[in-house]
């Protein structure tokens, strides 16, 4: 049932019409007109977002439930589809295959441009939900050792993605039980460790390798990590600190401000439960002496 105000829905029911056309075209919930497919999607994306940033009438439209239906319809299409061809990537015959990696990436760039438009709808938590929830398969399938040499333009972009779910969760634009903090975590924590250093070292010894996590996508992922260990209950907290001490790349992400707040509140806890039960034993002698 549609959201939009009574005294403005004959006023705004073209916007939305054309605004719902250009987003199912552009999220490719309508059949590509072949061979125009791809020119049509990305053309009905400038579209979108001219209207999101230029028409006042999509201000409102954007927020009826219609149009949030069909982002996430898209959105978990897009998602489906990723995780789909991702996974039938290690029955392929060539590996080498640019095509092949190119496909990937455009599924992913698709999801990118998704991930710029929920916030505006307050549905990023939908992005975070399937990313968690595919996280398992796609990290399976990229750290095949088949993709140990292969696909560093993929895994890169995963990387990207990923950091849109820390962000997202660790600086509380979306609010999730400690569960599903914990598993996004430790899905992505120890790729991002090990993805880190070999890619520093690829970069060093082939002067030509173009594929690496430049140092504001460094700073924006250890920021957010840190953040979500520090909202983790403390065994949870406990654990990704202590893998994190036993890892061989300890440098990347630095988790020694989460390790050390984590050592501060236990060390005051154990002291506020020291204080109490010496309280409680001072309270009970008191009551038997006074009997």
């Amino acid at each position: 049932m549609s959201t939009l105000p009574s005294v403005k829905f004959a006023d705004l029911s073209p916007t939305k019409d054309v605004f719902v056309s250009a987003l199912r075209f552009a999220l490719s919930i309508n059949s590509p007109c072949v061979p125009f497919g791809d020119e049509l999607q990305r053309s009905a994306q400038e579209q979108v977002d001219y209207m999101v940033r230029a028409d006042a009438g999509t201000s409102l439209v954007i927020t009826d439930d219609e149009v949030k239906s069909v982002l996430r319809m898209g959105l978990s299409r897009t998602c489906a589809s990723f995780q789909t061809d991702l996974s039938s990537l290690l029955l392929e015959s060539d590996f080498t295959s640019q095509v092949i990696e190119d496909k990937l990436l455009r599924t992913l760039s698709d999801l990118e441009w998704i991930c710029s438009l929920l916030p505006k709808m307050n549905l990023m938590k939908d992005f975070v939900s399937n990313w968690i929830e595919i996280s398992g398969n796609v990290l399976k399938v990229i750290e095949d050792e088949k993709l140990n040499s292969l696909m560093w333009g993929l895994k890169v972009k995963l990387i990207e993605m990923t950091n849109k779910a820390l962000e997202a969760v660790g600086y509380g634009a979306v609010i999730l039980p400690a569960p599903y903090r914990l598993s996004l975590l430790q899905f992505w924590l120890p790729y991002i460790r090990k993805m880190k250093p070999l890619l520093d070292s690829k970069c060093v010894a082939e002067t030509d390798f173009r594929y690496k996590m430049d140092d504001e996508l460094c700073l924006n992922i250890e920021g957010a990590i840190v953040s979500m260990v520090l909202t983790l209950p403390s065994n949870d907290q406990a654990g990704i600190l202590v893998d994190w001490m036993k890892a061989e790349e300890m440098q990347y992400p630095d988790l020694t401000d989460a390790f050390e707040l984590w050592c501060y509140r236990t060390k005051s806890a154990k002291r506020r439960l020291v204080e109490g039960i010496d309280g409680a034993c001072s309270d009970n002698d008191d009551a038997a002496i006074s009997f």
